[in-house]
């Protein structure tokens, strides 16, 4: 029986990779083992390990203290959370990990199984974010991995750039699609109900996350996004708070103050996967810098509001409207996507990652690929 190891730090990640656990912990070929860290074992992010425990059981729990999110304490927890990851892979000696994503908690992941010659697949590679320093962790990642699994032909092109040979990369499409067809969605007035507040005529979605390459302050980023907000009328505002990197603490702070302050919005530590792509199905628009404004928000045919540089260099779909940000930018394309020429583009937009199987795809090639010789990585060049 092949073992097969997942890492899953965030509430994020967690949701992507749902499905992929599901196809593998139902295959009597495979045994999954699931480890979870991070913002999963935070209490401030709130114990999301507790629904993971429902579903699946967990190897191991990797505790990260992210009581303090400045660079210098957020680079001590990845060296101690490398320690346990070293501990754990040589007790229950994976035959492969599987990461997702560029997150800082899953370098800690993978640096000890390239030391161990763990063979690591790696999902969501060749993306770009160039406003985050997860940027340069993607890329990392893709050099340390052997398998690679990806969500456009764009992005494959430039995992082979990297030097990575092209049998080795597949493109399956995006994760989260899987999601969305797989699961039953709330009603309107279902979701209104499970979240304790009721929608107005017009509805936002707010995920903003610390541009954390940015000259800016992430205190003086999430002012600028508020006091657009702010000039709103007749709209509810849910907001989703950020990520455990460096500076999404004051942005979280400032999510309890201004929901205090307006009866027009509420905030959410997690929502879960079910209660997140219900309210993509009811809003009107995401406004932030989240990946899924990009990755999932098109499936729905909903805008996106994409503001600063975070995803700068991803593929964006018609429906994503890039913003500086600045207050009267993020104003002016609000009451852009209730326009009718925004809306007749809503109609028409399509994904372009595909569509749903992703995580049947990326099932089927580590349940049957060869991981003998699979160590043995050179750098492909390309013709200049």
């Amino acid at each position: 029986m092949r073992k097969i190891c997942i890492v899953t730090g965030s509430r994020a990640d967690y949701g992507l990779l749902y499905y992929l656990l599901k196809e593998i912990q139902n295959d009597k070929d495979l045994e999954l083992q699931l480890i979870v860290t991070g913002m999963h074992l935070s209490k401030e992010f709130g114990l999301t390990y507790k629904i993971i425990e429902k579903e699946f059981k967990i190897a191991k729990k990797i505790p990260m203290n992210l009581s303090t999110d400045t660079a210098k304490s957020i680079s001590i927890e990845m060296a101690k959370a490398q320690i346990s990851f070293a501990k754990t892979y040589a007790k229950i000696k994976p035959d492969l990990l599987v990461i997702l994503g560029d997150r800082y908690e899953i370098l800690s992941a993978a640096i000890p199984c390239v030391i161990a010659n763990i063979p690591i697949a790696h999902i969501h590679g060749g993306e770009t974010t160039q406003g985050a320093v997860d940027e340069v962790i993607r890329h990392s990642l893709t050099k340390m991995s052997h398998l690679h699994f990806c969500a456009s032909k764009t992005y494959k092109n430039r995992i082979i750039q990297l030097g990575e040979d092209k049998r080795k990369v597949y493109n399956v499409g995006a994760l989260g699609l899987d999601g969305i067809k797989q699961l039953k969605l709330l009603s309107k007035k279902e979701f209104e109900n499970s979240i304790d507040f009721k929608l107005s005529k017009r509805s936002l979605l707010v995920t903003y996350h610390p541009q954390t390459l940015s000259l800016s302050t992430p205190k003086e980023q999430f002012r600028e996004l508020l006091n657009a907000l702010s000039r709103l009328k007749d709209t509810s505002l849910i907001f989703t708070k950020t990520n455990s990197d460096a500076g999404g603490k004051i942005i979280n702070k400032m999510i309890d103050k201004y929901v205090k302050n307006n009866p027009n919005s509420v905030a959410f530590t997690s929502l879960g996967q079910l209660r997140y792509l219900s309210a993509l199905l009811h809003i009107d628009a995401i406004v932030g810098n989240s990946s899924s404004g990009l990755l999932e928000v098109p499936s729905f045919k909903k805008a996106t509001i994409d503001i600063g540089e975070r995803q700068k260099g991803r593929i964006k779909a018609e429906s994503v409207l890039s913003s500086r940000c600045e207050a009267d930018k993020i104003y002016q394309n609000i009451q852009k996507i209730y326009t009718k020429s925004f809306s007749k583009i809503l109609l028409n937009v399509k994904s372009p990652f595909g569509t749903a199987g992703a995580s049947k795809k990326i099932k089927k090639i580590i349940k049957k690929v060869d991981l003998t010789k699979i160590l043995d990585k050179k750098f492909h060049d390309i013709p200049i």
